[in-house]
């Protein structure tokens, strides 16, 4: 039984590393605003485990659900790693440059609180199954 090498605890995992990466790539997006012919980049990881899901729910056979509140039998979700993507497509200043500053700002208030859940989770997670193993805190 896998307890911290669960696909919970790896999905969990992939999305901390996701928006640690997030973080550096919109730092770095900000940092080159004024650069010329600069492209931003972002982070694409909740489209692909999105995908993923949604191709896995329909290749997998799972048991038989005769009510909403049941949990999936053999269920079992990957949970891709985060990829940088760059934007090559737009422009929006006359140095050919596209990066908003206000955008990537607001991107990096939105990226910093996805990234204070996902821990929040994660600690949260790591303390039941340890209330579970030596009983009441």
């Amino acid at each position: 039984m896998e307890i911290l090498g669960g696909a919970a605890f790896q999905r969990l995992e992939n999305g901390i590393h996701a928006a640690a990466m997030r973080h550096r790539i919109i730092a770095n997006n900000i940092a080159n605003e004024d650069t010329p012919y600069y492209k931003r980049s972002d982070v694409a990881f909740e489209e692909l485990l999105s995908q993923a899901i949604g191709t896995q729910r329909t290749k997998s056979l799972a048991g038989r659900m005769t009510d909403t509140r049941h949990i999936p039998i053999n269920a079992s979700y990957p949970s891709p790693s985060p990829r940088v993507v760059t934007d090559e497509s737009t422009a929006i200043n006359n140095n050919r440059n596209n990066v908003d500053i206000d955008k990537e700002m607001a991107l990096q208030a939105e990226n910093q609180l996805r990234y204070n859940l996902l821990s929040q989770q994660f600690s949260h997670e790591a303390k039941m199954m340890r209330i579970g193993i030596q009983g009441s805190a």
